[in-house]
Formats: structure tokens, sequence, C-alpha cells
């Protein structure tokens, strides 16, 4: 059947979903058609002609080049969701970690423990110094309503907290998602002017780099608490230590530490722990040798970070399938060139999604490698697969 090349630990739940379907998985394969990782970075990896997809079980996708996937026509894959469970279940205790001195309580403890008898006079005297506020009743301002995004904002409605959300791409999938009593921002500032409490869970994107910056703090509320389940890169490292040390930003928890924030005061620091469930890490694996297959099986698309979701129920006798640029009369020139060869089409698709686009023909006889190779050679064609 199909090599697939394992570029980290992968949970067996994912592999044997591609074992059972005859697959051949492991982390020392030459040319495989699929890559299956979660962390590994391949910005500097030469991929081999064969290389048809990239699946990431998990939903982030810094760590692949996506443009020159794309250019080389390989469709890349995420597991968008699969991970919302365990990454809102960490936030709720990050919401009460950022409220109350949890960790510096527990800390203080263990450190009187020589202390005999007086520890619980030493107790009663100290606590004091770790309270914190409560949640109910506060503002939480979510910012994303993603899959996490939106479990983020109904377990808060749920445990009390009056909450704000933010997301210029919700999709009605997603607004189905939140409860009714969740309130839309139409404008960020107005997540920074209402929230005492901030969650980010967003993609790290050009348009998100440094989100939370010396203005976006300027609008906050002083002593605004922060939730990072997003990126480092999404907020300003040096904007958000000179919050921490005004007490304009009372605490900062994120789950993406580097030098710069652990020198900064009121920080929790957790180490990209979020996803890290057996169950979320099963979850993500499925997902993504579950796409991986379909695409290398039938050439349908879900779930892609660079290509357009596109699928198609089997029809006919052969499937062709062409990644091309989204350009005028692409279309119309592969089937012209199939018409010529007297084939008769009997069922396609075609989606764009920015500069390029996905075709699927599903033909009534088989086609030879001449016609592949005709197709492969019009311009602005990126990858031809016959299935």
């Amino acid at each position: 059947m199909f090599k697939i090349l394992t570029m980290n630990a992968i949970a067996h739940a994912g592999i044997d979903v591609l074992i059972r379907r005859g697959c051949t998985v492991g982390p020392a394969l030459d040319r495989p058609e699929g890559l299956l990782l979660r962390s590994a970075d391949l910005h500097e990896v030469q991929f081999p002609q064969e290389l048809l997809a990239i699946a990431r079980a998990g939903a982030g996708t810094n760590n692949i080049p996506l443009e020159r996937c794309t250019e080389e026509g390989i469709a890349v894959f995420n597991a968008p969701g699969a991970n919302a469970e365990a990454v809102k279940e960490q936030e709720m205790a990050a919401l009460v970690m950022s409220s109350r001195d949890v960790l510096g309580s527990i800390a203080w403890v263990r450190s009187i423990a020589d202390q005999g008898e007086k520890i619980p006079a030493l107790v009663e005297k100290g606590k004091s110094a770790f309270a914190g506020p409560e949640l109910l009743g506060k503002t939480l301002g979510v910012i994303g309503l993603g899959a996490t995004g939106a479990q983020v904002a109904n377990a808060a409605l749920a445990i009390g907290m009056e909450v704000v959300g933010y997301d210029p791409f919700l999709s009605v999938d997603g607004a189905w998602m939140l409860a009714k009593e969740i309130r839309r921002a139409d404008q960020l500032d107005e997540i920074f002017e209402q929230s005492d409490y901030i969650s980010l869970n967003i993609p790290y994107t050009e348009d998100t780099h440094h989100m939370l910056d010396e203005a976006a703090f300027a609008r906050m509320k002083n002593g605004v608490r922060i939730l990072n389940e997003s990126r480092a890169e999404v907020v300003d490292d040096r904007a958000i230590t000179r919050a921490l040390e005004s007490g304009k930003v009372a605490k900062y928890v994120t789950d993406f530490p580097n030098e710069a924030i652990l020198k900064a005061p009121n920080v929790i620091a957790m180490p990209h722990l979020g996803a890290c469930t057996p169950e979320s890490e099963d979850r993500c694996a499925v997902m993504a040798a579950n796409e991986l297959y379909d695409y290398l099986l039938n050439g349908n698309i879900k779930n892609s970070v660079n290509l357009p979701n596109v699928a198609l129920s089997r029809m006919g006798v052969c499937r062709l399938c062409v990644i091309h640029r989204n350009v005028p009369r692409m279309i119309t020139r592969i089937l012209d060139f199939i018409s010529e060869k007297n084939i008769n089409v009997e069922h396609m698709i075609n989606k764009p999604r920015g500069e390029y686009a996905y075709t699927i023909v599903d033909l009534a006889e088989k086609i030879g490698e001449d016609t592949a190779a005709g197709i492969r050679s019009m311009p602005n064609v990126l990858r031809v697969r016959v299935i």
C-alpha cells in the first residue's frame, strides 16, 4: 500500500489506523508517500519526489514550510480540535493559578516543613500573602473562538464568569458551539477594555505577530491577567515584561517559555503542556492518520492548511487529481485535453484556495502515463496523480 514515515513518536492509535489498512509505517523508510509527525522541524528537510502529503498530529504547523510544500504539490494536514479538551482543561487551571498564587503557596508550605508544631500557626499567619480574587463575576475575553476557544468560553461561563469573544473569522459551525450568553466583540479594543482575564487561542501568523504589544496593553484594565495558549510570538516579550513590571498585567500564564519571559516577574510558564494528555495524543494521531490515508487513497482533502478542502465520492474507473495555480482557463485546458483523448468525464470538482486550486476528475476509463504527462507539462500545474 503506502509508505508512511514517522518523524516523532506518534500515538499507537494513529499508527494502527494506517497499519490496519495495509500501510508500512515507521521512522526509517526511504521514499515515503506520506509523513506523519508532531513537532519535527521540516524547514531544512529536502522532500523526496514521491512525497505526496504531510500530516501533523496537532494543530499548529509552524514547523512545516507550507509555501514550499504547496509549490512542490504536497498537501499538508493538521488535526484541528483534536486537542481542544486537553487545552481547555489546562486553561481552566491557568485561570485559577493566575488569580491565586497556588504555586507560590505550595512552595512556601514545603519550605516550612522543618518547623514542626509551629506549622499550623505559620500557615494561618502566612496564607494571606498568596490570596487572590475569585473568578465568579469577572470578565474573560477570549481571542479566537475555534475548537479550543469555544470550549474555554463555555467552561468559563459555566463557572459564573462573564465572557466576551472576538473572532473575525468565526465559522457557522464555530458559532453553533458557543453558548448564547457569550457576548461577541466586533473589535479587539472591546476585549482589551472590558476584560479582567484574556485568553489567547489563535494561530500564529504574520497578522497575529505581536498582537499584544505596547498599544494593546495600554488599552487594558490595570491588573489584567493574560493566558497564552497560542504561541510565544503572539505576545511582544518586551511589552509584556514592562507591563508585568509596572503591574499593568498582574500575571502572565504561558505555555511557551523563552529566556525573556522566564526573567520577567509574575510569570507562570509551562513546557508546552496544553495538549499533553494520552487522550489528546490519541485523537490527534487518529485524525491525522485518517486525513493522510484518505488523501493518498482517494485524493480527498480534509483539514488541509495549504490546499482547499475537497471531497468527492468515487465514480468511474479512474481518478485524476491535479494541484495547480488558481488561474483562468485551467480547468478548461484539463478537460479539453481529456476530451481530445476521447475519454468521458463521469464526475468532477474544483475548489480554489488563494493562489492555488485543486481539481478531481473521475473518468470512465483508465488513462496512461502519456495522458498524465501531458497534463503535468501544462503551465501552472504543480502535481498530477492518477488513482
